[in-house]
């Protein structure tokens, strides 16, 4: 089985360019209309020979855009580029069902500043588009770019949390505000078929991934190819894992004495997803031992079982395909436990 890779982050990407003594130019959405197809926030990197990794947008204007981060490489000054049908370029780029959006591009030479964008997440970097001047949020806690605005820094802070950007006014200046989270994180229990599907699923969405399993004939490295298996009691592991806000958490075992330590450690964390392999007639018995376990029904709402959005699949990939779906809508506030 071949293991899909979780995608590059471009910020990785252009360290790396730096590191080898690349110029690279650094292009962030800035604003959005219509159906621009990548939220603000999102990122494309470039470096000085046209290599590019991220997207800003669904393939429509990277061609146009790393033609233009070239330019802002050479010149030095950063640049605001608007695309869509009402921009000049609209006969060149255009956008599905006639979205815009604007891309700020810089040029970035700061290696430490993209590690700590890279390392110390949850942070937030405030940029100034109409000077090109930066400050960080949250991962130096000696300085304060923010003069003492609470307010500002409490907005800051829940963008951060959510992982959103956009636009901000301190000071009287309008600041772009660039969060950069904690990474996604999918934890599934038991090494069986549907997480051999599940699992690439979800590195190719975006999520890291780990498989708790201590059954040796379950947990062998060949199952799961290139998959970080942890083979330690379940509740130990989870202990370690510490599921997160940003945690989806899983229970494909079938079998109460590895699911059941996942679900009480899921329970007791912000993990925002919480699904549960079964029929509704094994999710209840599941409910049952959990409620004698202490968890009243307010806690147990978060559960999400039968597991996966019912999408009438019966395969292991379908199943797979439902199980990352409804995660994925959890994470936006669209899925809701049955």
């Amino acid at each position: 089985m071949t293991i899909v890779e979780t995608p590059v982050d471009p910020l990785v990407d252009a360290r790396n360019w730096l590191n080898d003594g690349l110029r690279v130019a650094l292009a962030t959405v800035v604003e959005t209309w219509g159906s621009a197809p990548r939220p603000v926030g999102s990122q494309l990197a470039i470096n000085q020979k046209g290599a590019f990794s991220g997207s800003v947008s669904g393939g429509c204007i990277e061609n146009v855009l790393v033609s233009e981060a070239l330019d802002v490489i050479d010149d030095g000054a950063p640049q605001v580029f608007e695309y869509g049908i009402s921009d000049d370029q609209a006969q060149e780029v255009r956008l599905a069902c006639g979205g815009t959006i604007r891309v700020y591009v810089e040029r970035v030479s700061d290696a430490d500043m993209i590690a700590t964008l890279i390392e110390d997440r949850p942070v937030a970097r405030i940029i100034d588009i109409e000077t090109g001047s930066w400050n960080l949020f949250g991962a130096n806690k000696d300085t304060d770019p923010l003069n003492n605005d609470a307010q500002a820094a409490t907005t800051i802070s829940r963008m951060m949390e959510e992982g959103s950007s956009g636009f901000l006014q301190v000071d009287g200046r309008d600041l772009m505000i660039v969060s950069h989270t904690l990474p996604r994180r999918l934890i599934a229990t038991g090494a069986v078929h549907i997480t051999q599907t599940l699992v690439p699923m979800a590195q190719a969405a975006g999520f890291e991934t780990t498989v708790i399993d201590p059954r040796p004939a379950f947990a062998r490295p060949e199952r799961l190819p290139g998959v970080s298996v942890v083979t330690d009691p379940v509740a130990s592991a989870m202990k370690a894992l510490s599921p997160d806000a940003n945690t989806a958490v899983v229970v494909l075992a079938h079998d109460p004495l590895l699911d059941d330590p996942a679900l009480i450690a899921a329970l007791n964390s912000p993990a925002y997803y919480i699904g549960c392999l079964g029929s509704k007639r094994t999710h209840g018995k599941r409910l049952e031992r959990l409620r004698n376990a202490g968890f009243d029904d307010d806690a147990l709402a978060r559960l999400h079982g039968p597991i996966g959005l019912d999408i009438g699949g019966r395969s292991p990939g379908e199943i797979s395909v439902s199980i990352l779906a409804e995660a994925i809508a959890t994470r936006y506030g669209k899925g809701t436990p049955l």
